[in-house]
């Protein structure tokens, strides 16, 4: 039985709320905390009463180490769930280490403001050595490797869906169809609709800020980088149909380049309608998608948190949003000298997700496996000192749980494959 502090009450968050409290017999009491403390409570009147997990609430910060420290020593919980921003991954690793907590994640640092000096310097010799040029990256949690280690902690980054899930399939991958994997193309497709012309399914900010970034894919060992959007291929998704999908930079593409380096090549795609790429192109043509504060009458704002302020919440789009996704990983490579291909894959559907959450599935898909990295932690089947991403542990018991908390998936041989 387990106490786990969870940070954050947005979509993401309110599922790994939600399924915590489904999966009693692990999380005995949570702590739900976050800036706006009455949608914590809102989350707490909603479950309690169907729920043997106790909840409690708390208003916090998440860039306040000091007060991040002092709630989490008050609470003593066996581990910290952050579902904040990824701004924030820092300060809470901070805290956890301060208060002696483990940490679990579901996307990698980046940082709010890309025009401080001090991280544009560490920024662009990154980008010059490395050759990619995504604000987001390993290196910085990466870097607390050794304070985790010394302190006996465990730091589990990139537990949602993409990164998440697919470097689990991808660990799978390995220990039971491979002896060497070549290719790995993760695939992301939400065919959803949700009537509206603009919307985003997860936060707006970081959402824009990924999907307009230039694109990259690993090679032979190096960064390849393109023009954002520039590489597209058609896939005939199982329960979507033939959607448009698109090269993107993603995360785990660059942990999975670490810890698998024998794999010739690993690449990202993502699908997009033509009407959302028009409306990105037009906001980013007009400077909305900047970070770059600005004066207007007097006040400085941001100009992508002003857009995020008049887009549609993406936790408000559970109950107009029909339709599937299909996440999953093509794999190619050698079995017992023989060339093999897999596909490994969960599709999920926006209404059976709201039925049973009231959320649409992006933040069903990354919720879900949150809990399901917090629950590997507290009961110590993935416990080690250290920073780890999905991939670095046993697959087994965490692809168990993905079946039995909602996400089932399914291997397919010889797929199609993406050219």
């Amino acid at each position: 039985m387990a106490r786990l502090l969870i940070i954050g009450c947005g979509g993401v968050a309110q599922v790994a709320i939600s399924k915590c409290c489904q999966n009693s017999d692990v999380f005995e009491e949570i702590m739900i905390a976050s800036r706006t403390v009455s949608k914590c409570e809102a989350m707490k009147e909603k479950l309690e009463g169907t729920t043997k997990t106790v909840i409690k609430t708390a208003q916090i910060d998440a860039d306040d180490v000091e007060a991040l420290t002092k709630l989490i020593k008050d609470y003593a919980p066996d581990a910290v769930l952050n579902v904040a921003l990824p701004y924030q991954d820092l300060t809470i690793m901070d805290a956890c280490l301060a208060a002696g907590v483990h940490y679990i994640d579901t996307a990698n640092y980046e940082p709010e403001d890309t025009d401080d000096p001090k991280w544009r310097a560490i920024y662009e010799k990154r980008c010059k050595e490395l050759g990619f040029s995504a604000y987001f990256d390993y290196s910085w949690q990466w870097a607390y490797e050794d304070k985790f280690k010394d302190a006996g902690l465990t730091a589990l980054l990139g537990t949602g869906f993409d990164p998440g899930v697919t470097s689990v399939f991808a660990a799978y991958a390995k220990k039971h169809y491979f002896d060497e994997i070549h290719t790995i193309d993760i695939l992301d497709c939400n065919g959803g609709d949700h009537g509206y012309p603009f919307a985003t399914n997860f936060n707006p900010e970081i959402n824009l800020r990924e999907v307009s970034a230039p694109g990259s894919y690993m090679e032979n060992g190096k960064w390849v980088e393109i023009p954002a959007m520039s590489i597209k291929r058609e896939y005939d998704f199982d329960g979507v149909g033939k959607k448009d999908m698109y090269l993107l930079h993603h995360e785990e593409i660059e942990a999975l380049g670490r810890n698998m380096p024998e794999v010739k090549r690993i690449r990202f795609f993502m699908t997009f309608g033509q009407s959302y790429l028009t409306h990105m192109n037009c906001l980013e043509n007009v400077g909305m998608l900047s970070t770059t504060p600005i004066n207007f009458n007097g006040q400085e704002i941001v100009p992508i948190q002003f857009l995020k302020a008049l887009l549609p919440d993406p936790a408000s789009l559970g109950p107009r949003t029909v339709g599937k996704t299909n996440i999953g990983c093509i794999f190619t490579g050698i079995k017992d000298g023989k060339e093999r291909s897999i596909y490994i894959y969960n599709v999920c559907d926006h209404q059976e997700c709201y039925k049973e959450v009231g959320s649409q599935a992006i933040s069903y898909t990354t919720g879900v496996p949150a809990m399901i990295g917090a629950m590997m932690v507290v009961t110590g089947q993935w416990k080690q000192p250290g920073v780890f991403t999905t991939d670095e542990f046993d697959p087994d018991p965490y692809m168990e749980a993905l079946n039995k908390w909602g996400l089932p998936w399914q291997v397919v041989e010889n797929p199609v494959l993406v050219d």
